[in-house]
C-alpha cells in the first residue's frame, strides 16, 4: 500500500505509561501491512536503528536565536494548490496527564520581555517580512490523528477558505499546524527506505526550486526587468531570498512534510548528522517548525493540558550564556534580548518556549537538537546539523553575563545514537590540518592517485590487513578507444563555441544543451539531463567559464576506507552540497565487441547502461509545476560500451551500493562529441556531511557489482 505521508499509514494506541518523571507516552507504529518484511520496535535514541543510506546487506565493492537576516517578503502564490489527501481516521483521544504546575520562580524584573514577531510595531518593510514569517510558521495542517502524548483539542470542522491577496491572486487560507504530539517507534527496513526517499524528494524539490529561482533572478536582472511583487509592492529581487520563495511555493502545494502530526523524537527519513543550509528547509521537513525562534513548541493555548510542550531547539552560538559541551548542553531560554545588540537587556520569564522546555522535562519528552556552525561551503555562511535527541534534566534561573535573569536548561544527549554531525565536521576539519594528530595509525597511503587527481585521495584501514586498492593502477580519467574519440567525433561538426569571454545563452554549447546551461554560476547542476555538453578544448571560452565543471577533477577531499559493515567505501572530509560534482567513474573503456571478449574471461566490467537514470530526480519540479516535462534533450543513444576496472580504476570504483543512494551518475561530454561514449560523472543527490559514506545505485547488483574487487 502506497503511503503519501505520515498521516496516511495505520497507527494504533498503546497504553499510557508513567516514566520516572511522570510523563505520559503514546507511540505510533507502522501497520502490519507495511512494505517491510518485519517490524523493529525500539525506544527513541536506540542504537538499533539502521543507516538509511545503505541496504542491510554487506556491500560488495566497489561499490529566537539569531537567524540569517531576511531582507524582504515572499511573493504571494499565483496558483491554487491541489486538494489535500485524506487523513487517516482518528481513534479516541488519549487521557490527559496529571503533571504538577512548575515551581514558582522569582521575577527579577518587571520590565516587559521581547514581543513576538507578529506583535512588533508596524513598519512598512519589517512588518511585511514579519507577516510572511508568521504566515510560513503556521503552514502545518491540523489533524485529529491518534497516538497523542499530550492530545490536542479537536479542531472545528471548517472548509478550506480562500482569500484575495493584494496582488489579486487567490490563495488557500491555511489551517494551523497540528498540536497532536506523536512518536514513531516502529519502522521496518522498507519503511525506513521509503521515508528516506520521501524526505530526499522534498529536499530535491526545495533545492532545485531555489536554484531555478536564482537563475531566473539573474536573467531578469541582466535584462533590467522589475522586481518580484509581494504584498502588492514590487521588491528588489536581491531582497527576496530564493530559499524563502521556494519554501512558500512548496507550502502552497502542500509539500511540507509532517504537517498533520507534531512528531516527538526522531523524524522518519531524517538521520542523525544530516546537514542543511537553510532554516526554511528545516521547516519544510518539520524538523524544526520555527522560522526564527530557537525553541519549537506547542503553545499552551493549543495544548489540551493547557501547558506548552517543546519538541526541538536550534543552538547557533547566538546566546552568550549557552554552555555547549556536545553531549552535555546548557541551553539559554529565549526572550529578554536587545534585537540589535544581541545581548540581554531585561530578565527572562518562565513563559512560552521557556515554560515549554520545563514542561518537556516534566513529561520526560526528548528534544531534537540542531546546531548551526559556520561554513565556507554554505550559501549563507552557516550549516545546520541535526545532532540527535536530548533530554532536559534540570533548569534554573540564573544571573547572565549581561547582568539580567536568564533561564538555563541542562540537557543530556541520549546514549546509543549515531555520532553528531557537528563532531564529525570538527574531526574532518582537523584531519585536513594534521591527519596524524587525529589518526596516528591506519593510513596505507596519503594519495593513492600519486598526484594524478587535483586533490589527494587517502587510503585508510584500521580494520584488517587488506591493501587491495594499492594493487590497481590509478586512472583519474577513463581511456577511450581511439576510434570513438577521434576523426569525425573530435570536433563534432563545428566544434565548440566561439565565445571570447564567459559563455552566454546564445553560444553553441548552450544550443547543444537544448538552449540552456546545465549549471548555475556556483557549478551546481540545475537539473539532470540525458546528456550534458560542457565547454571543452574546442571552445574559445576561458577555463573560468561556468560551463566547465566536471572536467576540472576533484573539488572535495575524498578518502577510501575499510569498514567492517561494507568492506571498502568512500567518504569525504568536506561537506558536499547537493547537486555538486564529486568525481568521475574511470577505467579502460571497451567497445561492445571488446567487452564481450573480456567478459568471457571473467574480468570485472562496469556497464554504464545499467546505472538507473536517477538524474531524472534531480531538477524534477513536477510536484509544483504540473506542466513540467522531464528533459529528453540532448538525446543519448543506447550505450553498448563497458568500463574495465579489473586492472586500472579510480576512487569512484569503491563507492558502496545502495537502493537509496546519496549520489547519482550524469552523462557528460566535453573533450569529444561521440554521444555513444560519454563520461560518467558523479553528482551529489543530497547534502552529504563529512565522514558519511558515499553510496550509488549500480543497478544490476547480482551480475557484476560483486566482482568489482576481484
Amino acid at each position: 500500500m502506497r503511503r503519501e505521508g505520515l498521516g496516511n499509514f495505520g497507527v494504533e494506541e498503546e497504553e499510557a505509561r508513567e516514566d520516572g518523571q511522570g510523563s505520559l507516552f503514546m507511540e505510533m507504529d507502522v501497520e502490519e501491512s507495511s512494505p517491510s518484511s518485519s517490524l523493529m520496535s525500539s525506544p527513541a535514541g536506540s542504537s538499533d536503528s539502521i543507516d538509511l543510506n545503505f541496504l542491510p546487506f554487506l556491500k560488495r565493492e566497489p561499490k529566537s536565536e539569531p537567524g540569517s537576516p531576511e531582507l524582504g517578503p515572499l511573493p504571494l502564490p499565483t496558483q491554487t494548490p491541489p486538494p489535500q489527501h485524506a487523513a487517516a481516521p482518528a481513534p479516541a483521544p488519549a487521557p490527559e496527564a496529571s503533571v504538577p504546575l512548575p515551581p514558582a520562580t522569582p521575577d527579577l524584573s518587571s520590565a516587559p520581555v521581547m514581543a513576538p514577531l507578529q506583535s512588533l510595531p508596524p513598519n512598512q518593510d519589517v512588518d511585511a517580512v514579519l507577516q510572511e514569517y508568521y504566515r510560513l510558521a503556521s503552514l502545518y495542517v491540523s489533524s485529529t490523528g491518534s497516538g497523542a502524548i499530550v492530545p490536542a483539542p479537536a479542531p472545528e470542522a471548517t472548509a478550506p477558505a480562500v482569500v484575495q491577496s493584494a496582488s489579486g491572486s487567490v490563495v488557500k487560507k491555511r489551517r494551523p499546524r497540528s498540536s497532536d504530539l506523536v512518536r514513531v517507534s516502529s519502522l521496518g527496513v522498507q519503511d525506513q527506505i521509503y521515508f528516506r526517499d520521501l524526505v530526499r524528494r522534498a529536499r530535491i524539490t526545495f533545492e532545485c526550486l531555489r536554484g531555478l529561482l536564482l537563475r531566473d533572478d539573474e536573467r531578469a536582472e541582466s535584462l533590467g526587468l522589475p522586481g518580484v511583487a509581494g504584498f502588492g509592492v514590487a521588491r528588489e529581487r536581491r531582497r527576496v531570498r530564493a530559499d524563502l520563495r521556494a519554501a512558500a511555493i512548496m507550502a502552497d502545494h502542500d509539500l511540507w512534510l509532517n504537517r498533520d502530526r507534531r512528531i516527538v523524537g526522531p523524524l522518519p527519513g531524517i538521520s542523525v548528522g544530516d546537514a542543511f543550509f537553510f532554516r526554511m528547509e528545516l521547516c519544510v521537513l518539520g524538523l524544526h517548525g520555527q522560522v526564527q525562534a530557537g525553541i519549537d513548541y506547542v503553545s499552551a493555548g493549543r495544548s489540551a493540558s493547557g501547558e506548552p510542550i517543546a519538541t526541538s531547539i536550534i543552538v547557533s552560538g547566538g546566546y552568550e550564556d549557552d554552555d555547549d559541551h556536545g553531549d552535555v548542553l546548557v541551553y539559554t531560554g529565549h526572550g529578554g534580548r536587545d534585537p540589535n545588540l544581541h545581548k540581554h537587556c531585561v530578565d527572562q520569564k518562565l513563559e512560552g518556549g521557556n515554560l515549554a522546555l520545563e514542561r518537556s522535562m516534566a513529561y520526560g519528552i526528548e528534544i531534537r537538537v540542531i546546531r548551526a556552525v559556520k561554513s565556507r561551503r554554505s550559501p549563507v555562511g552557516k550549516v545546520y546539523f541535526y545532532d540527535g535527541l536530548y533530554k532536559v534534566v534540570d533548569y534554573w534561573l540564573d544571573r547572565g553575563k549581561s547582568g539580567f535573569g536568564v533561564y538555563k536548561y541542562r540537557m543530556l544527549r541520549i546514549e546509543g545514537q549515531e555520532p553528531m554531525g557537528t563532531v564529525n565536521y570538527q574531526v574532518a576539519e582537523q584531519l585536513k590540518v594534521d591527519v596524524l594528530a587525529i589518526r596516528p595509525t591506519g593510513y596505507l597511503s596519503f594519495d593513492i592517485s600519486m598526484g594524478r587527481e587535483t586533490l589527494p585521495v587517502a587510503l585508510f584501514n584500521d580494520v584488517d590487513d587488506d591493501q587491495d586498492p594499492l594493487l590497481f593502477e590509478y586512472l583519474a580519467r577513463p581511456i577511450f578507444p581511439t576510434s570513438a574519440v577521434q576523426g569525425k567525433f573530435a570536433e563534432g561538426g563545428g566544434g565548440g563555441c566561439d565565445c571570447a569571454g564567459i559563455c552566454s545563452i546564445g553560444c553553441n554549447c548552450a544550443g547543444r544543451n537544448g538552449g540552456e546551461f546545465a549549471y548555475d554560476k556556483t557549478g551546481t547542476l540545475l537539473r539532470g539531463k540525458p546528456l550534458v555538453y560542457e565547454c571543452g578544448p574546442y571552445c574559445r571560452c576561458p577555463p573560468s567559464c561556468p560551463n566547465r565543471v566536471s572536467q576540472k577533477g576533484l573539488q572535495h577531499k575524498l578518502e577510501v576506507f575499510r569498514s567492517r559493515e561494507t568492506g571498502w567505501g568512500v567518504r569525504s572530509l568536506d561537506l558536499i552540497k547537493a547537486g555538486t560534482f564529486i568525481c568521475e567513474f574511470s577505467g579502460i573503456v571497451l567497445t561492445h565487441q571488446q567487452s564481450e571478449i573480456v567478459a568471457a574471461n571473467g574480468d570485472c566490467l562496469v556497464r554504464p547502461s545499467r546505472f538507473p537514470p536517477r538524474w531524472l530526480d534531480w531538477g524534477d519540479i513536477s510536484d509544483v509545476n504540473p506542466d513540467y516535462v522531464a528533459p529528453n534533450h540532448p538525446a543519448i543513444p543506447e550505450l553498448n560500451f563497458a568500463i574495465d576496472v579489473s586492472r586500472a580504476r579510480n576512487v569512484a570504483c569503491y563507492f558502496s551500493h545502495s537502493c537509496s543512494p546519496n549520489v547519482f551518475v550524469q552523462f557528460v561530454l566535453f573533450d569529444h562529441y561521440n554521444a555513444s561514449y560519454p563520461h560518467l560523472m558523479i553528482f551529489a543527490m543530497e547534502n552529504i556531511p563529512p565522514l558519511r559514506e558515499l553510496s550509488i545505485d549500480y543497478g544490476m547488483v547480482d551480475e557484476w557489482v560483486g566482482q568489482l574487487t576481484m
